[in-house]
């Protein structure tokens, strides 16, 4: 029987292979057609601890994780002990008989994996071979994928993995394609935001970057490590993240487009830089993924905390734009808008990423490398000859022409750190100079007129007019979709406002949907609703509910729509809290 999606959940140690399970898997279901997204729950620990993955594979778009599984790839005990209450009707677990007992009341397949294979460790090859028997993939896809994966491994390695799969296969032929989809032959791009913002870099033609390994941005440092020499980036990973954020701004004072990435605790260090690059008016992009903090925190959880800490990058005030993208798609498009932005203001533009959208593999459609062309701003046509060059002339929008080093002799200029004049002479060493420094502030300032023009439009998913209007920024806009779509179907009326551009604050729209909703709740992955702090600030519309989850884990759909029905029942505190239930991840 047909079925719109599949909810499988892998479960073991670290080093048992978890994610590269729901890695194959879903590109399986990707070239089959399919929509997948896949989340990964790990912990700090390199080997062992618990690590969990989630794919959901539909039909149709699915927006958000189930909650519940239809099968379970048990790779030890302490999984069968975890999620075994969490099955779904009809549900199907695959365990390994020689680590593990069939739960009662379950459907299950018991492997005894050391008398199918050789070495244990290609357990997890066994359960997909019988993971993909159930949902009715045909076993050449799952092959091709396999040789894919073990491309550069030898041709021994990789016939023993095949024949893995075909064994594991073989146990579920009874019950095969019990969760049968519909398929195409369609084949969709599988990839993490990390990779679709790194991809988005090098096309829109950065050749510098700079990171120091860091969760969960390091995804982005891996791709273009692995890209570099193909695509002429120069990457470099030098001793920390001061370092990251100076060697990165000098590659674009030198010319060259260029970014970096880190979390939240390297963007600290990183914040007198950002200052400087506005001071020096050198464009420069910066991807801080997010993690659960303070401090170090949970480095390998999710959290949405970092809104206030990029609103407030750096000492003093200056122009710089701060956007958070949707999804992985929007990952893709608005990395390459920031990068346009950061060259055509001269300003630094953050980008805020969390550990869910880095992390998250997802379907798209298609990418478009052509959709958003390459601006890279106003730069100094000719020599002026005896001219001297007026590196940061006032003009009306702020803007001045720029110059590579050494050009000509007629575009020498300094960029210093300190306030300074139009040629960028100092004007604090002997006496400083009010008027100046009055003139040179406003010439920047005056940035944010443009900036706020080329601010990215925010989405208002569903009708304009509702009983409820949720609210969200960055990756909730995933949450946001299910929660409209779930209203659609039970005959709610509810719209939801998801956004992207967080400063400058694009008031105006904001205040024109929000001052006509009826009830308003913000929903954020954070413990003191940022966002709807930032609204209050810039538009005095106060959010009366609040649906907050600070755990370290995504939001879920169940838990989210009961809070929305108590809203909408007017039944729920100003402040509900979502604690994530123990056994999910």
């Amino acid at each position: 029987m047909k079925i719109e999606s599949v909810d499988i959940w892998i479960a073991g140690a670290a080093g048992d292979g978890v994610q590269s399970t729901a890695e194959i898997l879903g590109r399986v279901a990707a070239r089959l057609g399919l929509h997948v997204s896949i989340y990964n729950s790990y912990q700090s620990a390199i080997r062992g601890g618990y690590v969990w993955a989630q794919v959901t594979i539909s039909s149709k778009k699915s927006w958000v994780n189930g909650d519940r599984w239809d099968i379970l790839i048990a790779l030890n005990a302490d999984a069968v002990a975890r999620h075994q209450k969490w099955a779904n009707p009809n549900a199907v677990i695959l365990f390994n008989k020689d680590r593990s007992q069939l739960p009662q009341g379950l459907t299950g397949i018991g492997i005894p994996v050391s008398e199918v294979v050789p070495n244990p460790i290609m357990q997890n090859v066994v359960f997909l071979g019988a993971a993909s028997t159930l949902c009715g993939f045909p076993k050449q896809k799952l092959d091709q994928v396999i040789t894919d994966i073990f491309v550069k491994k030898s041709k021994e390695i990789r016939q023993a993995n095949l024949t893995a799969a075909k064994k594991g296969a073989q146990y579920a032929q009874d019950i095969a394609k019990k969760f049968e989809l519909t398929m195409s032959e369609q084949s969709r791009p599988l990839l993490t935001g990390n990779q679709a913002m790194a991809f988005a870099g090098a096309t829109a033609g950065v050749r510098f970057y700079a990171a120091y390994p860091m969760t969960p941005a390091t995804g982005i440092l891996h791709w273009m490590c692995d890209h570099a020499e193909s695509l002429g980036i120069i990457v470099e990973q030098p001793e920390d993240e001061i370092s990251v954020i100076n060697m990165a701004i000098g590659a674009s004072f030198a010319g060259a487009r260029a970014m970096c990435a880190t979390s939240g605790g390297g963007f600290a260090l990183m914040t007198e830089a950002i200052g400087m690059a506005a001071m020096t008016e050198t464009p420069i992009v910066v991807i801080n993924s997010q993690r659960a903090g303070p401090s170090t925190g949970v480095p390998t959880k999710m959290e949405q905390g970092d809104l206030w800490q990029a609103l407030g990058a750096g000492q003093g005030d200056y122009p710089k734009a701060v956007l958070a993208p949707f999804d992985v798609e929007d990952a893709y498009y608005l990395t390459q808008v920031a990068l346009n932005m950061a060259d055509r203001h001269q300003i630094p533009v953050i980008l805020l990423s969390d550990l869910f959208l880095s992390e998250h593999h997802e379907t798209v459609d298609s990418l478009d490398g052509k959709k958003i062309p390459i601006d890279r701003g106003l730069w100094a046509k000719a020599p002026v000859g005896t001219q001297k060059f007026k590196r940061y002339e006032i003009t009306a929008s702020g803007i001045s022409e720029r110059a590579k080093p050494g050009w000509d002799d007629g575009f020498i200029f300094t960029a210093p750190t300190d306030e300074h004049n139009e040629y960028g002479h100092n004007i604090s060493d002997v006496f400083t100079n009010p008027a100046e420094r009055l003139r040179m502030m406003d010439k920047r300032m005056k940035k944010m007129e443009g900036i706020l023009k080329d601010m990215p439009a925010n989405l208002l998913i569903g009708q304009p007019q509702a009983d409820l209007t949720l609210v969200g920024w960055g990756s909730t806009h995933n949450l946001l979709r299910a929660l409209v779509e779930r209203g659609e179907q039970q005959g709610k009326k509810i719209n939801a406002l998801a956004i992207r551009s967080l400063w400058p604050f694009l008031s105006e729209p904001v205040s024109q949907i929000l001052g006509k909703a009826k009830k308003i709740v913000a929903i954020e992955a954070n413990c003191t609703a940022q966002l709807a702090r930032l609204i209050r600030q810039e538009t005095g519309i106060l959010i009366p509910y609040q649906c907050l989850k600070y755990d370290g884990e995504p939001f879920y759909l169940e838990s989210s729509w009961a809070v929305i029905e108590k809203i909408l029942n007017s039944k729920a505190a100003s402040r509900e809290v979502i604690l994530t239930p123990y056994g999910i991840p």
